[in-house]
């Protein structure tokens, strides 16, 4: 039972404490997104529970704390030291009873409110000045006790096998906590706020790289200009070749924005949203992708939404369509069967280039796309995550939804879709910096693979590894694991070539035109 103190916001809300924090920095705090907020970083907690990295590897952007911010995400709660708002508490119901050890309830009520729960937990630098603590003790009967009621068993399984497999106190606790504890099957979210109504006239850019799609073009700009807010301007960077592409299909005239249409001479997605970022004058710029259909109100809602959370960047919500026929009427109808699980806000723990909205200034810090990952997949992440190494909290937006059609031909992947073939009729991919591939195809695709090195470092992408050959061995037929085994050497050397074009691309590094 934690014995909270109340703090009470200008605007009437309740924040509940314990410790000691600055409340005029909590005052300003609960004006913005956060709902959670600790200084553990600055108390003995960072990177503390390591072994999350057994479920998680390379694939959770909070797997590991940051570095040099003054406001970031982290589920590692100090549970001595820090404030919530009193609903969201209230909401997701507490710490979990039957869990012993204090830190590991904390670290399970932070870990469960970012990643289903749509709280946001924030490292906040001086909210709490005190910096003596107790030892963090967790012990392995915690940490089969926390992987049981969040993962899957295979999880707990993993852990034994990097732990030891001939570990007794490894099994034993794994026995303990199989025995005693089920795995969580539903989880309490915290409702959306309702949205405000737009303060000021904010320009936004809307930037659309496109690529033998002008058809899919031509019916998200007549979405984008029945617009409830309507984008300042709109910027296509079309990359289709000249004798397939008909120059007057977009007419300025025909739009209540400013179109500029530059045809694309570069090759890839990343020069052509770079490209598209140049041009661009906006205050918000949305990015999409040119297969999507938006409602009459994507664009205001992106804008309510960052100016009610006070954010900076979010996602939007991506509907995939059953076929590329399917229109408005069939997201509505989705979005109608989705029901409340639509509305699952929070932080964002992917990004998706399909739909998406980012304050200018902050796209500017980053100095665009990184072009390293043309021709293959991972920009997204990339441009996500680095907004997120740099103090932006991208958040997920229910509201902004879009219908992705995902038409089976035309696309930036034309070009990546080379990486698969063998021999003289393959083209060079951007990625193999003129290193041709022979007669092994990297796996997994190397621009991933530079996305894990590039954010993750040496010592996670080894976790994947171990977690990715286990997966290959023993996830799907169990008949076929002999087979399996024995394809494991070239599996290996496939993965060894990834790396091998993972390190070229990462001695570049990061590249924007």
């Amino acid at each position: 039972m934690i014995n909270f103190k109340e703090f009470i916001s200008n605007s009437g809300e309740i924040i509940l404490y314990t410790g000691n924090p600055d409340f005029s920095i909590l005052e300003e705090l609960s004006k913005g997104f956060g709902d959670i907020w600790h200084s553990s970083l600055d108390q003995g907690y960072k990177n503390a529970f390591p072994e999350i990295v057994y479920q998680t590897a390379t694939f959770f952007w909070f797997v590991k704390d940051f570095d040099g911010l003054e406001q970031c995400i982290s589920w590692r709660i100090n549970p001595n030291q820090f404030a919530i708002r009193k609903s969201v508490w209230e909401t997701l119901n507490g710490f979990d009873d039957e869990i012993e050890n204090p830190v590991m309830k904390a670290f399970d009520f932070g870990f469960n409110s970012l990643r289903y729960q749509g709280a946001i937990p924030l490292y906040i630098k001086g909210l709490f000045a005190e910096k003596e603590i107790n030892p963090i003790k967790i012990s392995t009967k915690d940490r089969y006790v926390f992987f049981r009621k969040n993962f899957k068993k295979e999880h707990s399984l993993f852990m034994i096998y990097r732990k030891g497999i001939w570990n007794f106190n490894e099994w034993n606790a794994y026995f303990y906590a199989k025995n005693k504890f089920t795995l969580r099957t539903k989880h309490e979210i915290v409702n959306p706020r309702e949205l405000n109504e737009i303060e000021g006239k904010p320009k936004v850019s809307y930037i659309i790289p496109t690529m033998m799609r002008q058809d899919f073009t031509l019916n998200l700009l007549n979405d984008l200009a029945r617009q409830t807010y309507t984008p300042t301007q709109v910027v296509i960077v079309d990359a289709t070749p000249e004798n397939q592409r008909d120059e007057s299909l977009y007419n300025t005239n025909n739009y209540p924005f400013e179109l500029i249409v530059k045809w694309q001479t570069s090759k890839g997605s990343c020069r052509a949203r770079n490209e598209g970022i140049e041009l661009s004058t906006g205050d918000y710029i949305v990015f999409g992708d040119d297969d999507i259909r938006v409602p009459n109100n994507y664009i205001e809602n992106h804008i309510r939404f960052l100016q009610t959370y006070n954010g900076d960047a979010c996602n939007g919500l991506d509907i995939r369509a059953d076929h590329q026929k399917q229109d408005l009427n069939d997201l509505d109808e989705k979005l109608r069967k989705f029901g409340t699980k639509r509305y699952l806000s929070g932080a964002a723990q992917l990004y998706n280039n399909a739909n998406n909205c980012v304050k200018r200034e902050f796209v500017s810090k980053l100095v665009g796309n990184d072009v390293n990952y043309d021709g293959g997949y991972g920009e997204d992440n990339d441009f996500g995550l680095s907004l997120t190494k740099i103090g932006v909290v991208v958040l997920q937006n229910p509201f902004s939804t879009n219908l992705h059609l995902k038409p089976p031909i035309g696309g930036y992947r034309f070009w990546g879709s080379q990486a698969k073939i063998l021999g003289k009729k393959r083209k060079q991919q951007p990625w193999e910096l003129n290193i041709p591939v022979k007669k092994i195809i990297p796996k997994p695709s190397p621009t991933i693979m530079y996305y894990f090195y590039k954010h993750f470092g040496e010592d996670l992408v080894k976790e994947f590894k171990h977690k990715y050959f286990f997966l290959y061995l023993f996830k799907g037929s169990k008949v076929a694991i002999l087979l399996r085994f024995f394809k494991m050497p070239y599996r290996l050397m496939q993965f060894n070539k990834s790396v091998f074009y993972a390190k070229n691309l990462l001695a570049l590094g990061k590249r924007t035109s």
